[in-house]
């Protein structure tokens, strides 16, 4: 384990909470990663974009001791110096559940006040009530999905020299694949997820990105550290004149984690898809 990172919870026997306490989360800095992959400290980004949370355990007590539920959405700016790390963040969420609030309101705020804290920037919260978020019908990713391709893949291996071009003509495409899965930097579980890639360029080999796509199954890293490595691989080794890399994770303890990379277009609202 990084030694970096072993300071964690995750991984560790936790007791957990019975009142709210903002210290329980931990962020990770997310230059850990950038170094690696060609993003150098202090230089400006190559791509814009969020980290969408959804949290589908949230409760607390209001002022009479009430029960509430919540479905919460949070935006973490790839800007921001931390990244937070999953399980305290669940851990965290738990702290609300035996404590007193005044109004949605106040929790709302006070989730922002301490997630913005951790993550060294401004985090965007939205509170619906199970109501409201019923309402929101499953969606799908946009676009062609490369999964159904007549291939035979041998290594499960992440590979980014598998990644090639099937000509030079200037194509705008937007393509998917439900296949993405990789494991828990520091548990080994793992990470189930879709991901987009859209791009304009140089037209992209189908089977190749698809068994790139695949040799990420083996390879331990945190969602957001794998999406960015996704990004730089593809901008690194095919030259498109624009990106966006977009990965929608399902959920593990209440929580599913949804990284947007674009250099060219905003963060969208979020559709859930029929796994999250």
């Amino acid at each position: 384990m990084n030694e970096s990172l072993a300071h964690l919870n995750l991984g560790q026997p936790t007791a957990y909470p019975t009142q709210y306490d903002a210290s329980l989360l931990q962020g990770v800095q997310r230059q850990l990663n950038r170094t690696p992959i060609g993003l150098a400290e202090g230089q400006p980004l190559p791509f814009h974009g969020d980290d969408i949370w959804h949290g589908y355990e949230l409760s607390w007590l209001n002022s009479n001791g009430l029960p509430q539920v919540a479905v919460a959405e949070f935006r973490v700016p790839a800007t921001s110096t931390n990244l937070i790390e999953s399980k305290s963040f669940k851990l965290y969420l738990n702290s609300f559940n035996d404590s007193r609030w005044p109004s949605w309101q106040a929790v709302s705020e006070q989730l922002s006040i301490d997630l913005s804290q951790c993550a060294g920037a401004p985090v965007g919260v939205q509170l619906s009530t199970v109501q409201q978020a019923q309402r929101k019908a499953f969606g799908d990713l946009p676009g062609h999905c490369i999964d159904d391709q007549p291939i035979e893949i041998t290594s499960y291996d992440y590979s980014p020299e598998l990644l090639k071009l099937s000509s030079h003509d200037i194509v705008e495409e937007t393509l998917h694949s439900h296949l993405l899965k990789s494991n828990c930097l520091i548990t080994n579980q793992p990470d189930w997820g879709s991901v987009l890639i859209r791009y304009r360029g140089p037209a992209v080999d189908h089977a190749a990105l698809l068994r790139y796509i695949v040799s990420f199954r083996h390879h331990n890293e945190f969602h957001e550290q794998c999406v960015e490595r996704l990004y730089m691989d593809i901008k690194e080794r095919l030259q498109p004149e624009q990106l966006t890399v977009y990965a929608r994770y399902t959920r593990r303890g209440g929580l599913d984690i949804n990284p947007f990379r674009s250099d060219f277009e905003p963060t969208p609202e979020s559709v859930r898809l029929s796994r999250q």
